[in-house]
Formats: structure tokens, C-alpha cells, sequence
């Protein structure tokens, strides 16, 4: 396999469901200036589930919040399912990351005082989904995630795994195609980590959703379909 087949592969007859051509992002403080991705071309099929492996500091975080739209780069156009977001508003783009976009960080970032159900219902609800059907949907995503018997549990009341998983269910609630993924299991001991990611490898399989994972773990790197690394802001094939 060719560098550029690692980071750029045949499209899926669908098309890409993230592709990003020429992305660059400059930090400036003050006089100092660090250019942190220089130039990234990048795409990735439906149903990928890719590793993205680099030492804190490389601008993985970065990529992913513009491969999410929650930043914008310096230069460089970047597409999610085939639709270029350059050139959207604000409001605009958050209807992207809403109906297309799943977002899950090391830490859960659940609401406290709705039960685990409730915070799966809730994007759905935002979305325009009514509350019947958006409980249904919740409910079928934590029976998936092995969850059913925590429904009612409030994010108090879960342990670690758990709370990831119900972050993971509600990351997918709104079917989106792309799913990025930033440290999940890193707050997680090793056999929660290895749990929380075989749901997770299984949902990305049953739902042809584009997982882009983050992470530090090389044994769950190696169970993804490819791996990706950050040197000096260029990103390049990694073997684990």
C-alpha cells in the first residue's frame, strides 16, 4: 500500500464520508508562530473505523475539531458526506455537526440530572424527533450498547464504561455518518477499554457510520481498519 492509499483510499460507491484536502492551522502567541497541520489530505470510507496515534501537543485534537466543524482551518476544504463546508455559516455548519456529525471525549460529558435514556433521547429531540420516537431510538441503542437494564440510571449511578457507552449511543442517536472520537477509553482501565470498544467496533459495523478515533492505546489501534499518525504537522501512514 502507497503513503497516499493510507491516507487517501478508492472511494465507497457512496462516496467519502470525510475528506480533507489541503488543511492547514496556524497557532500565533504573540511573536511565535506554530503551524500544526500543514497541507492534510485525508478521506475516509463508511464504515472505516481509522486510528489517529500521535504524541500529545501534534494538533490531534485540532484536526479533529475541524474535521468536525467545530474549528475552521487556515486553508483547505473539508467535506462531510460529500457536501464542502467552506463556504457555511455558522448556523449552517451546526446543522451539519447536528444531523451528521457525532462528537465522544475522554471524559462523557453527561447530563447529570437526566437518566441515561433522557441523554440519549435528547440530540434526537433538538433534532426535531418527537419525544415517543426519540425514546424508542434511545432505547434500541443502549439494548445495543448492552445497556437496557441502565436506562433509568442517572450518569451518578454508571461506572466509567458505562458512562462511555451511553456517550457513544447518544453520539450515534441522530444517525450520523461521521463519528470522531477524541481519547474515549483513556480515562477507562484496560479490560473498560477493551469493552467499551468492542460496543463500539460492533455499532460502527451494524451502522456504516466513519469512526475516526484518537487514542494512545496501540492494542486498539491495531484493530482498526487503518492507523494514522501526526509528524510535524503532516499526517502519514503509522503501523502500530
Amino acid at each position: 500500500m502507497s503513503d497516499l492509499a493510507g491516507i487517501v483510499p478508492d472511494p465507497h460507491p457512496d462516496g467519502y464520508a470525510l475528506s480533507l484536502t489541503g488543511v492547514t492551522r496556524t497557532f500565533h502567541e504573540g511573536e511565535r508562530e506554530l503551524q500544526v497541520l500543514k497541507g492534510i489530505d485525508f478521506a475516509m470510507n463508511p464504515g472505516e473505523m481509522i486510528a489517529l496515534v500521535a504524541p500529545s501537543g501534534t494538533g490531534k485534537s485540532t484536526l479533529l475539531q475541524i474535521a468536525g466543524l467545530l474549528e475552521r482551518p487556515d486553508e483547505g476544504e473539508v467535506l462531510i458526506a460529500g457536501e464542502s463546508c467552506g463556504d457555511m455559516d455558522d448556523d449552517e455548519r451546526t446543522l451539519v455537526r447536528r444531523d451528521q456529525v457525532g462528537f465522544v471525549y475522554q471524559f462523557h460529558h453527561l447530563l447529570p440530572e437526566f437518566t441515561a435514556l433522557e441523554n440519549v433521547m435528547l440530540p434526537q429531540m433538538i433534532a426535531g424527533l418527537a419525544k415517543k420516537e426519540a425514546a424508542v431510538r434511545a432505547k434500541e441503542l443502549l439494548d445495543y450498547m448492552r445497556l437496557g437494564d441502565r436506562a433509568r440510571h442517572r450518569p451518578s449511578e454508571l461506572s466509567g464504561g458505562e458512562q462511555q457507552r451511553v456517550a457513544i449511543a447518544r453520539a450515534v442517536a441522530n444517525a450520523p455518518r461521521l463519528l470522531l472520537l477524541d481519547e474515549p477509553t483513556g480515562n477507562l482501565d484496560p479490560v473498560t477499554a477493551d469493552y467499551v470498544f468492542d460496543a463500539l467496533y460492533a455499532l460502527v459495523r451494524a451502522s456504516g457510520v466513519a469512526a475516526l478515533f484518537a487514542t494512545h492505546n496501540m492494542e486498539l489501534a491495531r484493530r482498526m481498519n487503518r492507523c494514522v499518525t501526526l509528524q510535524g504537522g503532516v499526517l502519514k501512514p503509522y503501523q502500530p
